[in-house]
């Protein structure tokens, strides 16, 4: 799955927002070129929640591990849950030890910074990936709508 197909089929989702600092933005120089997916129907970039799924192109400080610095590697990032992390991974999201290799690609992997909050990683997704991936951005897509939904909900209704 390519990275132009991921972004067209997210941009499709209903309520997304999408970040993608560019080059001079106001972000800092190491988001630019990533991209940042909300559920945000007012089409504003949320100020207090994180994205539900991201695509980041190059390594970040203290993220070096899926060695995302040469050319044409990129990285799916899908917040999926404590359950489904397990599920996917066969390992407990809160272990502080893996012996992952966080730069193998077209496999679905412990996210190697964010994996206690239940994020998967997925390396250049291709042909065993691209149906996973794409079911885990639907659901994680539903997830922050649901959670939107009931955090706006009137506690009195």
């Amino acid at each position: 799955m390519s990275m132009k197909q991921i972004l067209e089929m997210v941009r499709g989702f209903e309520g997304v927002v999408e970040l993608a600092p560019e080059a001079g933005s106001e972000f800092p120089e190491v988001a630019w070129g990533d991209h940042f997916f909300y559920f945000s129907p007012d089409g504003r970039v949320p100020q207090r929640e994180q994205p539900f799924a991201t695509i980041v192109t190059k390594n970040y400080p203290g993220d070096t591990e899926s060695e995302l610095d040469p050319p044409d590697r990129w990285r799916l990032n899908i917040h999926v849950g404590r359950a489904k992390f397990t599920e996917l991974t066969g390992e407990d999201p809160r272990a502080t030890e893996s012996a992952v290799d966080f730069s193998a690609a077209d496999t679905a992997l412990p996210h190697p910074v964010y994996r206690a909050q239940g994020w998967i990683a997925i390396v250049n997704p291709g042909a065993r990936t691209t149906a996973i991936a794409a079911d885990l951005l639907r659901h994680a897509h539903e997830d922050a709508r649901r959670r939107k939904t009931s955090h706006n909900r009137d506690p009195h209704e």
